[in-house]
């Protein structure tokens, strides 16, 4: 598949190695939810145990709040105000805003690949594609996913903003904002889940991939100047400036195999590199795209 840098064509990946990205981006930030460090305190009132020690003046209150705290899973918070500071669920939205934000930009990439073509969606039965074209199959999941991210975001963001802040020892913002907790969260389950559906509704078109590539033979011009670099090393060359060399050849400019072939034919390079350039082509330019794959999850 072409790969788009700037919206421009550019070196050539794989499908299932850009959805590998997001797959790994995803993981990171569930790993670091998965281990969340999230604090609690058993101090009274306002924070001092002076009830506590009223009651049983002897007694280690430090040591017994936090065996009871650390007893629930949580982490023992030793210093707050009458409330636990809310720091552990800032943190927790963060995590989860930047879940959402790496979804959308998902969203927004699968989009852009129905549009180029690179993706074709699967007809529903019983569906409307369209409210006045019928040839048309809208990519709705995931534009309904975006917007529901959007909302969680805001949300998310919003919660974060009002728990990170408490007047004195306490005031009931922090009561009226948490009732916001499972809409934010519920929005990101709607997105998640139209997500996981509008995957299900796209197939790879790898004529309309390979016809792109075929079109764009230019992008051959980084493995070209790289290996003109290499040769030049290697005392195989005289050339002192293989970008602006190839630039000349590319910049602003359709180029054919055939072009390429005589361009290359012409290098001041060895014959091993010249017939290591002459084996690329745009379809098999694609580095270790599918080794990459296999490091989700390591």
């Amino acid at each position: 598949m072409l790969a788009r840098t700037h919206g421009q064509a550019a070196t050539p990946t794989t499908f299932g190695k850009e959805l590998a990205v997001f797959a790994h981006r995803l993981s990171g930030v569930l790993g670091r939810i998965d281990v969340g460090d999230y604090p609690g305190k058993f101090n009274g009132a306002t924070g001092t145990y002076s009830a506590h020690v009223a009651a049983w003046p002897d007694a280690d209150w430090p040591a017994i709040s936090r065996e009871f705290v650390e007893g629930l899973g949580l982490r023992w918070n030793p210093l707050t105000t009458q409330i636990e500071s809310h720091d552990g669920q800032v943190a927790l939205f963060q995590m989860l805003q930047h879940t959402g934000r790496i979804a959308h930009n998902l969203c927004t990439d699968v989009w852009t690949y129905i549009s180029l073509g690179y993706l074709r969606q699967i007809p529903v039965e019983g569906t409307t594609g369209s409210s006045t074209m019928p040839h048309k199959i809208n990519p709705i999941r995931f534009e309904n996913a975006e917007a529901n991210l959007e909302v969680a975001s805001g949300l998310l963001d919003t919660l974060q903003a009002t728990l990170s802040t408490s007047r004195l020892q306490r005031d009931l913002t922090d009561s009226s904002m948490q009732r916001t907790i499972g809409m934010a969260l519920g929005h990101q389950l709607v997105a998640w889940k139209n997500i996981l559906r509008g995957l299900g509704e796209v197939d790879i078109d790898a004529a309309a991939m390979d016809a792109d590539l075929e079109a764009n033979q230019e992008v051959l011009a980084e493995a070209i100047q790289t290996v003109i670099r290499a040769e030049i090393v290697q005392g195989n060359s005289s050339i002192t400036d293989p970008y602006d060399v190839v630039k000349g050849l590319t910049r602003g400019h359709r180029v054919t195999p055939e072009t390429f072939a005589a361009f290359i034919d012409g290098l001041d390079i060895s014959q091993t590199g010249k017939d290591r350039l002459r084996a690329l082509s745009p379809q098999t330019y694609t580095g270790l795209a599918d080794d990459l794959v296999d490091f989700l999850g390591r």
